[in-house]
């Protein structure tokens, strides 16, 4: 088992920034990757960001590239996600999610086996 713990959602202007922290525990070292979805208000949950925990490899959906970094931090088993240039279209529940499944696609929500309880991220305009 996995368990992971969101934090560092709330409120920004647009423009603004957040990082948002994933803190895991349990079996972590069986987790091959660590991924961020995010889901808004009458939308489908979609893939934000991933890193893998062997080479650190990461890759991001279009709508955030250039914009937000996520980042992990082996020794406190966290993976970070943080924000930058923030738009009111950015406004959802964030989710981290673990993956003990070793693919080459981490883009997929049906990769991903262990889910947090999410952490409401809302930008005003």
């Amino acid at each position: 088992q996995v368990q992971l713990v969101e934090s560092g959602g709330g409120l920004v202007q647009a423009g603004g920034s957040l990082r948002l922290s994933c803190t895991t525990s349990g079996r972590t070292f069986s987790s091959a990757a660590v991924g961020w979805f995010r889901q808004a208000p009458g939308k489908e949950r979609e893939f934000v960001a991933t890193i893998r925990w062997s080479g650190g490899s990461t890759y991001y959906a279009d709508s955030v590239k250039g914009r937000f970094t996520i980042s992990g931090n082996n020794a406190k088993n966290t993976v970070y996600l943080q924000m930058n240039s923030l738009k009111p279209e950015d406004t959802a529940v964030y989710y981290c999610a673990a993956s003990t499944k070793f693919l080459s696609d981490y883009t997929g929500i049906r990769g991903y086996n262990y889910w947090g309880q999410g952490t409401q991220v809302t930008v005003s305009s």
